[in-house]
């Protein structure tokens, strides 16, 4: 569930994927020296932040949750009911049933079934088990904060129930049910690839961030460039599959623009719906490797404006591919 105001898991709106591309780097972490600012526009990663604090529920707001009812068998999509409408000043939750299975630890990749019902009526406005399609996302991305701390030390087969104030600023209960928890890398590992000449070049720390330097000499180009770092030795990644990766994303300027690294997790998404550069530049190339792209206008965001991101900008990615799966 994707920030405090989340409007539901099923409208999780996705982290702006510019993804930009990076060029060479060591499965040890030494990688090539990345080219001095002298030469060329540096582009580093934003340190993670500190999460601040949620406010903790009211005495009302605990006894609100504690009244609303949970029927039907683990593995089910359970039956949810209230009297309506219910209100909370702030998320408040509950463990309907403890999991038996793994412990979910912090780094965990951690697989999903939920419903989310209207507090306002109790009409329900989204549930995975009816779509079939379970979500997954890594414990500790920040984009989940509503369920990092209420799920990591809980077990697999936990049932957690929690009312919340979605986007649109009404009361929305969601009852979430752990079917999955497995351990993935937090970064590409296997053969290096050098590159080729004349491409922004990347430097990576200890721990697998990238810093990326783009020559000053460097042209835009006019189509995609895709550019194994590392290569991986899993399966291939194709587009109807959803990824987990680490990226970086940055302007030809050197301004970083958006990175998993600054939120301290992995993250996950459907190759479906990211932007062309994305999808066409990761399909094809194997789970586990490091992949530099230079993603011109035209299969970035073209002449819109996103965020930090100007128009028709051309956007670097290095992108460490992690796991791909059925979307």
């Amino acid at each position: 569930m994707k920030h405090r105001t989340t409007a539901g898991l099923a409208a999780v709106a996705l982290a702006s994927i510019a993804l930009t591309g990076c060029a060479s780097g060591d499965a040890d972490g030494s990688g090539n020296a990345a080219a001095s600012s002298s030469t060329g526009n540096v582009c580093e990663v934003t340190a993670a932040a500190e999460p601040s604090p949620a406010p903790s529920p009211s005495e009302e707001d605990v006894k609100a949750v504690d009244a609303i009812e949970v029927s039907g068998p683990v593995g089910k999509e359970p039956k949810v009911t209230f009297k309506a409408p219910l209100e909370v000043t702030t998320p408040t939750s509950r463990v309907v049933d403890e999991g038996t299975g793994e412990e979910l630890a912090e780094g965990a990749q951690v697989t999903i079934n939920y419903v989310v019902i209207a507090g306002k009526d109790g009409s329900t406005s989204g549930s995975t088990w009816e779509t079939k399609k379970p979500e997954s996302f890594t414990l500790g991305d920040p984009q989940y904060d509503l369920l990092n701390d209420r799920l990591i030390g809980q077990k697999v087969g936990t049932r957690l129930l929690m009312a919340s104030t979605a986007m649109d600023q009404t009361i929305q209960v969601t009852m979430v049910e752990v079917t999955e928890a497995k351990e993935i890398p937090t970064r590409a590992e296997g053969t290096e690839v050098a590159p080729k000449e004349g491409l922004p070049t990347v430097e990576l720390a200890d721990n697998g961030q990238p810093t990326v330097t783009i020559p000053k000499s460097y042209e835009e180009p006019t189509e995609l460039v895709v550019q194994p770092l590392i290569e991986g030795d899993g399966a291939e990644v194709t587009k109807d599959q959803t990824v987990t990766v680490q990226y970086a994303g940055c302007l030809l300027d050197g301004t970083s623009f958006d990175s998993s690294w600054s939120r301290g997790t992995p993250t996950s998404f459907p190759l479906s719906g990211v932007i062309p550069g994305w999808t066409n530049g990761i399909a094809g190339q194997k789970v586990g490797s490091q992949v530099l792209l230079v993603v011109p206008a035209d299969q970035g965001y073209g002449e819109q404006e996103n965020g930090a991101i100007p128009a028709n900008s051309t956007l670097v990615f290095v992108v460490d591919i992690l796991e791909a799966k059925a979307a």
